[in-house]
């Protein structure tokens, strides 16, 4: 979830001081903030990736681009977005509307993609996590009504028993935490009225709150809410009406999220399955789901797709890495909840078997039911040539002890990866000195390589554009930029995407040591300088099937901060 003004409103007296948006050493904005993670490092001192460079490079050297399908595996895209449209991925095999599989692989008017968790009447929003989906599954076999089969099961089972307490301690735990920040939103909602009454409809003023007297507990708690948001740079001289409908959205966010653990994330008697229809113990049965490509709630899908292909429109400056040469197939898979591994590992095969050479997956979980079918997809996925391009995850943790789901690394302290088509992506922001996003999660190993992922202007549903960020914005970038080189040299291997991604990052000649142990390639990438190590070491010595490694150029670790 992102950062709220006044998520925290109870929980620390009240109200606590907001936190302004400018830290220290942060680089100075020279272009446009909507678009800065494009920015070139070299002349804007800001940390972006040169994309209109990489564009400029291929032209000097006479390439022409081909078309680059990229799959959004996620919660839907707004397939209609003036903003996406005209890079969405139409499957010309198959004929719209005619409740036939024109192909025959095996779906019905797939035509831009399909949807792994809808079904004949309907689509799943919100589900459980994976740690809900555990204790559920755990539960009658350890604490049945059958006391002497239950004790036997758990003198016969030990792990799968430490696994089931475990769950249910965590699920228990976050289902009472979230309750009760439930409650402290619901009495926040309803303060709204007596706020609304206090700011008016017309211009409010810092002097006119304070001025306020209140009478009751209630008002002295609207008023201190109120002191506390007018006094932040983005509302003054607003309105009463507009202060009003900001606060309120504000409230609703943390509302709605906290009400989705209580009643769907650790609902452990909460199952949506049914809506699917598929037989769930089958994780090897392919054909189910719709082709609802939107779904109840494409916000996220759909601003990770304008990251990688999304077009300027309307005169608005959006514009995805690869805007020029990506096309967008959406496979939905990712609710409202943890995504399961059933639908992400058939996600991956329908990507790879309609013709994807890149799979961007900006989701992930703690637990993971059966890592091995998705493992399996992931190696089919290497076996038809096609990078994988994931989130490291967003609760700023060292992978190397916390799982983050599906990953390249079979335990916790494996220092050598899976498979050779996937790469990790840690989240960056506007900050030469302090350049990881706070979010982040990082190792120095597990994690690939850090993009653009904070502050992040994409589009969202409705035809609408929102900055939002989250390593779930890093790894579209990422993707993006692998689209841009693979669009101008199709013979480069996944492998050899992820090698120039990680030899040609940037970071401050001052810090340049930072990213020493949040990641294996010390800086955030460079799509330009990708660009050229690829075409020197891979693309222009016609792509030979022995790779050798660049190393990471000093002139890419070394430009300096202007």
């Amino acid at each position: 979830m992102k950062k709220l003004l006044v998520a925290s409103l109870l929980c620390a007296g009240i109200l606590p001081a907001l936190a302004q948006n400018n830290p220290s050493g942060a680089a100075t904005q020279t272009i446009d903030p909507k678009v800065w993670y494009h920015a070139d490092f070299a002349t804007t001192s800001v940390l972006g990736i040169n994309t209109q460079g990489a564009y400029n490079f291929f032209a000097s050297k006479g390439l022409k681009p081909n078309k680059v399908l990229v799959s959004v595996i996620d919660s839907g895209v707004e397939i209609d977005h003036p903003g996406l449209k005209p890079n969405i991925w139409t499957n010309i095999k198959e004929i719209a509307g005619n409740n036939k599989d024109d192909d025959h692989n095996g779906y019905i008017d797939d035509v831009h993609g399909w949807n792994f968790i809808g079904g004949k009447n309907g689509d799943v929003d919100k589900d459980n996590l994976e740690v809900t989906r555990v204790y559920r599954k755990y539960r009658d076999v350890f604490e049945s009504q059958n006391r002497t089969l239950s004790e036997d099961n758990r003198r016969k089972m030990p792990t799968e028993y430490s696994k089931y307490l475990q769950s249910k301690q965590e699920v228990t735990k976050a289902k009472e935490d979230a309750a009760k920040e439930l409650r402290n939103f619901e009495r926040l909602y309803k303060l709204l009225p007596t706020m609304k009454s206090m700011v008016g409809t017309g211009a409010v003023s810092a002097e006119k709150i304070s001025a306020f007297v209140p009478k009751n507990q209630e008002e002295a708690i609207s008023k201190s809410i109120l002191t506390q948001f007018i006094s932040s740079s983005d509302f003054v001289g607003k309105t009463g009406t507009e202060i009003y409908n900001s606060l309120e959205k504000e409230l609703k966010e943390p509302y709605d999220h906290y009400a989705a653990q209580v009643n769907a994330h650790y609902n452990v008697d909460f199952d949506p399955r049914n809506i699917v229809g598929d037989n769930y113990n089958d994780i090897n049965e392919k054909y189910y789901g719709n082709n609802h490509y939107e779904g109840p709630d494409a916000l996220h899908g759909t601003h990770v797709a304008g990251i990688i292909a999304g077009v300027p429109s309307s005169g608005n400056p959006q514009y995805g890495v690869a805007y020029k040469v990506a096309e967008i197939m959406t496979v939905r898979a990712v609710p409202d909840g943890d995504e399961r591994d059933k639908d992400i590992a058939n996600a991956i095969r329908y990507s790879v078997d309609n013709g994807a050479k890149v799979i961007n997956m900006s989701f992930g979980k703690g637990y993971s039911s059966n890592p091995e079918a998705v493992w399996d997809a992931i190696k089919y996925a290497e076996k038809h040539n096609v990078l994988l391009v994931h989130a490291a995850g967003n609760d700023n943790k060292n992978l190397g002890q916390s799982s983050n789901y599906p990953t390249n690394y079979s335990t916790l302290t494996a220092t050598t990866p899976l498979v050779k088509n996937m790469i990790t992506i840690g989240a960056s922001k506007n900050d030469n000195m302090d350049p990881k996003a706070s979010f982040s999660n990082f190792n120095p190993i597990m994690v690939d390589v850090f993009a653009p992922g904070e502050e992040i202007y994409s589009t969202v549903t409705d035809g609408k554009y929102m900055m939002l960020q989250g390593t779930s914005m890093a790894s579209p970038v990422v993707a993006g930029a692998a689209a841009l080189l693979l669009a101008y040299m199709p013979n480069l291997t996944p492998e050899q995407i992820i090698q120039s991604l990680k030899a040609s990052t940037n970071i401050s000649k001052d810090n340049d040591d930072y990213f020493k142990k949040y990641s294996v390639a010390k800086g955030v990438i460079d799509v330009k300088k990708a660009a050229e190590i690829a075409y020197q070491n891979y693309y222009s010595k016609g792509n030979s099937k022995t790779t050798s490694y660049p190393k990471r150029s000093k002139s890419a670790k070394k430009t300096t901060q202007k």
